[in-house]
């Protein structure tokens, strides 16, 4: 399939889920919004749940580049930063809150692929750091992802909450230098 045309259905159906969520999305909104026959569409992907999956990982609005400031925390910090823009500014809100949302209650949407691929280019992070020797190597890099991103999917999804400018710095402070106040404190 050309490149552009895929562009355009992978772009329908994160605009419709974002619009109707899961339950709404059909391929036949997806092709009546591309201008792509549905039978081309179910050819290239057997099923709406193939197709949002295909469309999260290979989309450019989710798109996703490892931050690379020089130091771990400057990554992280800017790493958090990029969840908050993704959770907190359509259309990337929109479409990460239905789609991610709905893999909670859709088994057959399998997210999985969305946040490997996601994970598979953080992890460069995390072997920088260890190059620099800013982390210890016993370090668990997905738990370290997780606890961040976590933070602002709790605060911003959740919760309902804001999420402020400076609570990536924030959030990544507390995990790298704790928040105990001193040796032995309780």
């Amino acid at each position: 399939m050309a490149p552009r045309k895929q562009r355009e259905i992978f772009d329908a159906t994160l605009r419709l889920v974002a619009e109707k969520g899961y339950d709404g999305l059909t391929v036949e909104g997806v092709a009546e919004r591309s201008g792509v026959n549905k039978t081309t569409i179910y050819r290239w992907w057997p099923s709406k749940a193939a197709l949002l999956g295909a469309a999260l990982v290979e989309s450019d609005v989710l798109g996703f580049d490892a931050p690379d400031t020089g130091s771990l925390r400057g990554d992280l910090v800017a790493l958090v930063e990029g969840v908050r823009r993704l959770l907190t500014e359509p259309p990337g809100s929109d479409i990460a809150v239905a789609a991610l949302g709905a893999a909670v209650r859709h088994p057959e949407l399998d997210a999985r692929r969305f946040f490997a691929d996601r994970f598979a280019r953080e992890r460069e992070i995390f072997e920088r750091a260890a190059r620099r020797g800013e982390l210890k190597g016993s370090a668990d890099p997905m738990l370290i992802v997780d606890l961040l991103a976590g933070a602002v999917w709790m605060r911003a999804v959740f919760r309902g909450l804001r999420v402020a400018d400076d609570f990536p710095a924030e959030a990544v402070s507390a995990l790298l230098d704790g928040v105990r106040r001193g040796p032995g404190a309780a």
